[in-house]
């Protein structure tokens, strides 16, 4: 069969760079993807197949102890919920700010537009730190509650520089004026314009906040004191250490007995990791059709 006339004829030195490339980017599939695999192989596998090492990259003895362990304790589900709470109002509230904040700013006719966006970037570089922090917050009486687990954060700057560049880049002014001949104002044009011809941005705010808010366990641990409202980070945290705990205070008294629970809490530890990812393993694909086009627009300089 004859060559297409149109076919590109590479040269021998596009042929190696190509190869070179093609063969960089299975290894570095393989380096990412490998650790996943054997967290997911060994969280199913037996604590005596984990602990002994035979676990490479399939199940060995599949088990399902490790869940088992993690899911009896209802405080894991507590904690699920609470995570799925501050992750989707969370989200929620950080995306309307970004949004509300970034389309003045991305308009060339908003007064003073330098000074808002000096006053933003400021609070890049300093903060009041963590004890002045604290204190707002009992001042403003919402610890130990949900909401000081989302106000804090309730905008990204470097997500509303993004999304200021986005809107600048694919809104362009002369469609605002079309519309305001026709009578349209900002808040229509906003939710009619703006908001749909945004999905690329906002699924890249929606990924990076969500991830944030699932895995954020900091917040909690500074102003949580409230069992009731941990996060799914801190139960996990709690039943790994009791698990862990229990393990060494056996060892005084039987060393199978402790050895055999060590190896359970290395079980654990895998399971854990696979519950606590698996939402955003989930999510990324469902946004990722966005997510590309969202940064590399966000990214450049309108």
């Amino acid at each position: 069969m004859q060559k297409s006339k149109n076919a590109v004829q590479r040269s021998r030195d596009d042929k190696l760079f190509y190869s070179i490339s093609y063969a960089f980017a299975i290894l570095l599939t393989l380096i990412v993807l490998y650790p996943l695999i054997f967290i997911v192989s060994a969280s199913f596998s037996s604590a005596n197949a984990v602990s002994s090492g035979r676990v490479v990259l399939f199940p060995v003895e599949p088990s399902i102890m490790g869940y088992q362990r993690v899911f009896e304790n209802e405080r894991v589900w507590t904690g699920y919920a609470n995570t799925i709470l501050y992750t989707g109002l969370g989200t929620l509230i950080n995306v309307f700010m970004t949004l509300i904040c970034a389309y003045p700013l991305a308009r060339k006719k908003l007064p003073h537009k330098g000074f808002f966006t000096f006053l933003f970037t400021f609070t890049m570089l300093f903060s009041g730190g963590m004890i002045p922090s604290y204190l707002v917050m009992r001042d403003l009486k919402i610890l130990n509650t949900v909401w000081v687990m989302v106000l804090p954060g309730a905008i990204g700057i470097s997500q509303m520089i993004v999304t200021r560049t986005f809107l600048r880049s694919t809104i362009p002014d002369e469609l605002l004026e079309a519309t305001q001949i026709d009578g349209c104002n900002d808040f229509r044009f906003f939710t009619m314009f703006v908001l749909p011809l945004s999905k690329a941005i906002i699924a890249v705010l929606v990924l990076y906040y969500g991830v944030a808010y699932w895995n954020d366990y900091f917040t909690a641990m500074i102003y949580i004191n409230t069992e009731e409202w941990y996060p799914l980070q801190l139960r996990l945290r709690e039943l790994l250490i009791a698990s862990q705990m229990l393990a060494s205070m056996e060892a005084t008294e039987d060393v199978m007995y402790a050895a055999y629970m060590q190896r359970v809490a290395d079980l654990i530890k895998y399971g854990m990791i696979v519950i606590s990812t698996l939402p955003v393993m989930i999510l990324y694909p469902i946004l990722q059709k966005y997510f590309v086009q969202g940064v590399m627009i966000g990214s450049l300089k309108g």
